[in-house]
């Protein structure tokens, strides 16, 4: 009976601790949320800019609520971006404990990286990839032929917010490539020689994705592709690196453990 009793110890002290840093990342989310949603036209104005830039000066709802709902998902994404930093934190704090010291130098970087390669990816999307489309997209308005009919472009407010979201998360998490493939590696999944067999189907799968995540003008679609590729082939670089720092390191701790 005492060791059963010494084994639900430890496991409800680790709910009492996972439901602490849940509270946490649940408050963070909520106290970015209402501040978001305070501030949710100024940073709708920000999404908007491109659309401005391409030649749209307006926007409409097509339902009485249109504009709240756009309001309220342009307050949801700002605060999962904005509270990301402290769930990420609370994360590392449950299960940095469990890790040995070699882990957390191994992960900690991964985790750091995690956000700024986020925000290239978001930024490529932003000042780049959107204006790209956009430009694709709204050429097509103009006279049909010779009907006098005009073709023009009315966008919704809330459509466009996801047409938005969608290339700021595709290229955000696209991005993220390197950090997966590296912990794919780490944790022994996959190894180095079969990410490096395997470029040529990265290449193909790379363009795919880019057909999948980006609308349906070239541009955009090299626009993804591209950097994914390169995004794969630093990754292999970097796992080159970091292997051989690690066969260094194990090998100078032999050579101790030899010696004495």
């Amino acid at each position: 009976m005492r060791d059963i009793d010494d084994t639900q110890q430890p496991l409800l002290e680790h709910l009492i601790e996972l439901r602490r840093r849940l509270l946490y990342c649940v408050a963070a989310l909520l106290l970015t949320f209402f501040i978001s949603m305070y501030f949710s036209k100024d940073i709708y104005g920000v999404l908007v800019h491109p659309l401005a830039v391409a030649g749209q000066d307006q926007v409409i709802f097509t339902q009485i609520f249109g504009a709240f709902f756009v309001q309220l998902k342009v307050a949801f994404f700002s605060a999962m971006m904005l509270s990301f930093p402290v769930i990420a934190t609370q994360l590392w704090r449950f299960i940095a404990p469990g890790l040995y010291r070699q882990e957390k130098r191994a992960l900690l970087p991964f985790l750091l990286a995690t956000p700024l390669l986020f925000i290239a990816g978001a930024s490529l999307a932003y000042f780049v990839a959107i204006p790209t489309a956009l430009h694709f997209l709204l050429g097509y308005q103009g006279d049909l032929g010779n009907s006098g009919v005009k073709q023009i472009a009315m966008p919704d407010a809330e459509k466009y917010l996801d047409f938005v979201m969608q290339f700021l998360f595709a290229f955000g998490i696209t991005f993220l490539l390197p950090v997966l493939l590296m912990l794919l590696e780490r944790s022994g999944i996959v190894s180095y020689e079969q990410l490096k067999g395997a470029w040529r189907y990265a290449v193909v799968a790379a363009f795919a994705i880019a057909a999948v995540l980006t609308p349906p003008d070239i541009g955009s679609q090299l626009l993804l592709a591209f950097p994914l590729v390169g995004l794969y082939f630093l990754s292999l670089v970097a796992i080159w690196f970091t292997r051989r720092r690690r066969q260094a390191t194990e090998d100078a701790e032999t050579t101790e453990i030899a010696e004495a």
